[in-house]
């Protein structure tokens, strides 16, 4: 018994192991199955075995053909069992959509007398056009069994399965593939707005309507499953009011739309989505021609061009929409010449990317980095720009305008070959993923059965042996094509500029100078011809140097292009890279630090006072491939090192000219820094830093120059017979100095025991006056302009006096506005504790007990209005300008003096020489309501980013808003403003700042 039970259970296994040998998962129920109605005597025919063997899924497969002849009625299903077993072109596209697509197994379970759809595909050669889907279509309709918005839907999905059939079998291409969908769905809109007429004909007597098929419709490469964007045009027939005319399309359009979405019944073929029209979904469902035109003249984005591209006529009267692509045309291919056309794009390319949730980021097959958007985008913006005037470009159709680029030389050969390939992949995978349940999605599945299915019905594309692990290679297959249209995507739009000015080898293809300057001057270049000519230069030839910078350009030419000056970018990177080209670490840097490349052509693209920093010594660009090397130094270590290289120099002036170096690298790394937006999230965080940052690296340098100018005075005379110290004042002192500030400074000084007064002073001013001369020099390194008219008697007194001396005319002849300035004096330079006695000495003058007298109120008053009289330049808007503009610095930092002056003695924590600190402990102390002092706090910080950003800029200092238009938009896009908004930049500083003065004439000069 035992035995004969084995040999039972031995003669089950057999055909269990051949159906796992053949590759289906689940053989025990595949044999029920095959045991099962409809296939009965099928179980052991090797040929059906082995097809469904062949397929994406045999478990599937089997299961779909199981239930289409159980389904079926006796007649048809002997037909299909002979037919099965005698036609192998119809049993390979049979079972290939039963083996991909188990919404179509549905339909055909419902539907079972649709299979023979597929024997009236049996020639390889045979494309259906629109015409025969809509003959199919008319026929379904008549259905009088299903009603006619069900029988269009069962026609729709009869049509979709051939379409299936045949992809699916090899018998057509993607290409083909994506036109007939869009073919189909141009039919399935007809028909829909056909039947829509035929229950509305007084609406259809009424006008004529036109569909527009946008997006991939228009483009004949629609998706399996996808929203078919359209545009509705029409126009009121002889005699109708062109109201009346509207109304009557817009119901007919709705009943269309409705007709094709409805999820009743055989459920939706696909939504209809019009909001591509004018104003989206808020506009009108129809216009005229002449709306459709009057919009796109005048409101129109860049987006909505772009989407334009696409647009073809595809339902509804031809000649309409013939002459709705045929007026707009121009328009689109003029769209190029837009302002900040390029950056629209790109920008708008940006968004998508950021709206993707980040759980699905790495699974976009259409939306995600390295996705068919990247190459769609790619090509879209090539066909923008040169299909101004080359007409072979303007096609909606992405691998045939792909095709056309690389004819005409837009794009290499061997890269569009590349991007080709890819699309092709990316695009078939989203159609397996697709046809599977007909759902549109764009995502990779995660689960073992679904990628498995996936990789082998895509076998054929795959480079890769799919034997082994069929689910492995399709993850590499997909990953390599990603990797590659990301990179093609980065360097697409950018890189043919190249082979037009570099020496190319022997059989490539190059754009001609006329079409890279236009693709120049669509980057915002405004001088195309000097870029043309740096290109040369730094590409053309063979060398290792022009190799590397060929590679390095393309991605570099965009960066330069998201700024405010992309001819200033490129010309610096060719100034930086003529005087270090031949340096090895500096191309490699470049080439394999991918993020120091991108803070390169940002930073000398930004403005002019960085680059000119970086090119008076072109290694400082080593800092920007150390993750730390942008990072603040502080005071401690910049002393140091300024000491170190001043004692290593045999003279003064060599040792002067060190300190001054280390100044310039120095400046560069808080500039290059503050650019790149790495000195602090915050604003005014930002700020802070970077004033803290040169505040530390003049004191430093102030220190380096005294200690030079006093070994030099002592080398020639001896010791010197006195102490020296350095007090900076005014945005010095506070911490807050700008990248044009000079360093406002007093100096004192203290005979040593035994010295003569009168050779101590000597000595002092002659030390005092070669530090000066020595840091302003004309040299090749920036200038420290040393500025102590903030003195005693001014320009008029001594440079440096005695601390008797200051206590003594401080004591007898000090002034209000004195007292006020010494708020922000602090040592930072020279002897320390003689600076700790001159800071106790300026206490009581500047922190009066008791407050300031009333006299002294009035008197700084007087002051602060005869500045806001006199001092303004002639011609200056006193709206924008910074520092004593209304609510300007000057407003904001007056009265927070006269708040320190007043009640500094009584409340420690206003003894401050920073001025944001000082207003926060007012506000603090109830001196000041919050919200004023916020006010108040906004606008002193916008005015000297400003300051800063035209200083970064214009590369010299200024106090208003640039005149000239590329400058103002640098300063606008340093303060966060994107391309072509400087004007908001200034309605907003004037609002921060009129807001500002109203706080002002309240707290300082007393108004109600």
């Amino acid at each position: 018994m035992a035995v004969e039970e084995q040999r039972a259970g031995s003669r089950v296994s057999r055909p269990e192991n051949r159906l796992v040998r053949r590759g289906f998962t689940d053989p025990a129920r595949a044999v029920r199955l095959l045991e099962g109605p409809g296939l009965e005597g099928l179980a052991d025919d090797p040929v059906l075995l082995d097809a469904l063997g062949a397929t994406a899924d045999p478990d599937l497969a089997l299961l779909g053909l199981s239930r289409l002849l159980e389904a079926a009625d006796a007649a048809d299903r002997h037909t299909l069992r002979d037919t099965l077993t005698t036609s192998k072109p119809l049993r390979d596209r049979l079972l290939g959509v039963l083996g991909v697509s188990t919404a179509l197994g549905d339909h055909l379970a419902r539907h079972p007398h649709d299979w023979h759809v597929l024997v009236t595909f049996e020639l390889r050669d045979m494309h259906p056009g629109p015409e025969d889907f809509r003959r199919s279509l008319a026929e379904g309709v008549r259905d009088d069994t299903l009603g006619p918005a069900n029988a269009l839907r069962v026609a729709y999905r009869r049509c979709l399965l051939a379409i299936a059939a045949r992809d699916l079998t090899g018998t057509t291409d993607l290409a083909q593939t994506a036109a007939e969908l869009a073919d189909l769905a141009g039919a399935t809109l007809q028909t829909a707005l056909d039947l829509a007429a035929e229950q509305d004909p007084e609406a259809a007597a009424a006008c004529r309507l036109a569909v527009i098929g946008m997006g991939k419709c228009g483009g004949r490469e629609l998706n399996y499953v996808s929203d078919v964007d359209v545009v509705f045009v029409a126009e009121p027939r002889e005699g109708v009011d062109e109201h009346e005319a509207l109304k009557a399309a817009t119901r007919l359009a709705a009943a269309l739309t409705r007709l094709c979405a409805d999820t009743t019944g055989e459920g939706t073929i696909w939504p209809v989505d019009a909001n591509l029209r004018p104003e989206g979904r808020n506009g009108p469902l129809v216009r005229t021609l002449a709306s459709h035109l009057a919009y796109y003249q005048r409101w129109a984005k860049t987006w909505e061009f772009q989407a334009l591209l696409k647009a073809r006529p595809v339902a509804g009267d031809a000649e309409l929409g013939a002459a709705y692509v045929a007026a707009l045309a121009p328009m689109v291919w003029q769209a190029a010449a837009r302002e900040n056309f390029v950056a629209d794009v790109q920008q708008m390319r940006r968004r998508v990317i950021d709206s993707i949730p980040a759980t699905e980021l790495d699974r976009q097959l259409k939306l995600g980095p390295g996705g068919l958007r990247d190459v769609e985008f790619s090509v879209q913006l090539l066909q923008l720009v040169h299909g101004r005037t080359d007409p072979a470009l303007r096609s909606g159709n992405t691998l045939e305008a792909l095709a056309a680029l690389s004819r005409g030389g837009y794009v290499g050969r061997a890269d569009a070959a590349s991007l080709d390939a890819a699309y092709r992949f990316l695009r078939s995978l989203e159609h397996r993923i697709q046809l599977y349940r007909l759902r549109r999605t764009h995502l990779m599945p995660t689960g073992a059965e679904d990628l498995r299915r996936l990789a082998r019905s895509l076998a054929a594309l795959i480079n890769d042996d799919t034997r082994a692990d069929p689910v492995a290679a399709l993850q590499r297959e997909w990953k390599r094509h990603a990797m590659e249209v990301r990179r093609l995507h980065e360097k697409l739009f950018y890189r043919p500029l190249l082979d037009a000015v570099a020496e190319l080898p022997p059989g490539a293809t190059g754009l001609s100078p006329e079409a890279a300057r236009a693709r120049l001057e669509a980057l915002g270049y405004a001088d195309p011809a000097a870029a043309l000519r740096h290109l040369s230069a730094l590409a053309s030839g063979v060398s290792r140097k022009a190799a590397i910078q060929r590679t390095l350009l393309p991605v570099l030419l965009g960066w330069f292009a998201e700024s405010a000056d992309p001819d200033a970018g490129l010309l610096n990177f060719r100034q930086v890279s003529d005087a270090l080209g031949r340096t090895p670490w500096y191309l490699r840097l470049l080439r394999d630090e991918s993020a120091a490349a991108e803070q390169l052509a940002r930073v000398l693209s930004a403005g002019r006072l960085a680059p000119d920093l970086l090119l008076r010594a072109p290694e400082a660009v080593a800092m920007l491939g150390d993750p730390h090397g942008l990072e603040p130094r502080g005071r401690a270590a910049l002393q140091s090192e300024i000491l170190a290289a001043v004692g290593r120099a045999g003279s003064t002036h060599a040792a002067v000219a060190a300190a001054r170096s280390v100044r310039r690298r120095e400046l560069f790394r808080t500039a290059a820094a503050d650019v790149l937006g790495r000195l602090g999230e915050d604003p005014a965080e930002a700020l802070d830093t970077a004033g803290e940052a040169l505040t530390a690296l003049n004191a430093a340098t102030l220190g380096g120059a005294l200690r030079a100018c006093v070994a030099g005075w002592e080398a020639e005379h001896g010791d010197l017979p006195t102490r020296i110290a350095v007090i900076a004042m005014g945005r010095f002192g506070g911490h807050e100095l700008g990248y044009g500030s000079d360093a406002d400074v007093l100096f004192v000084h203290e005979p040593l025991l035994g010295s003569l007064e009168e050779e101590a002073a000597r000595a002092a001013q002659a030390v005092c006056h070669e530090l000066r001369a020595q840091l302003g020099a004309p040299s090749t390194e920036p200038p420290l302009l040393v500025d102590a008219d903030l003195r005693p008697e001014g320009r008029s007194g001594p440079l440096v006096r005695t601390l008797a001396s200051y206590a003594a005319y401080y004591r007898r002849w000090s002034h209000a506005w004195e007292s006020q300035a010494l708020l922000r004096a602090e040592p930072v330079a020279g002897d320390e504790e003689l600076g700790a006695r001159f800071r106790q000495l300026i206490d009581p003058l500047r922190y009066p007990g008791g407050g300031v007298p009333e006299r002294d109120l009035v008197e700084i008053r007087r002051i602060k209005a005869r500045i806001e009289a006199e001092r303004l330049p002639r011609g200056a808007d006193p709206t924008t300008h910074t520092k004593i503009g209304r609510g300007g610095l000057a407003d904001v930092e007056w009265t927070v003096q006269l708040l320190q002056l007043r009640h500094g003695y009584e409340l420690p924590a206003l003894r401050t020489t920073r001025t944001r600190a000082a207003l926060a402990a007012a506000a603090e102390a109830g001196l000041v309501e919050p919200e004023d002092a916020e006010v108040l706090d906004t606008a002193w910080v916008l005015a000297s980013r400003v300051r800063a950003a035209v200083m970064l800029v214009r590369g010299r200092p200024g106090d208003s808003f640039p005149g000239e238009a590329r400058e103002l938009a640098g300063v606008a896009r340093y303060l966060g403003y994107g391309s072509g908004h400087s004007g908001e930049l200034l309605d907003d500083y004037r609002r921060t700042t009129r807001r500002a003065r109203a706080v002002v004439d309240r707290l300082f000069y007393g108004a109600d």
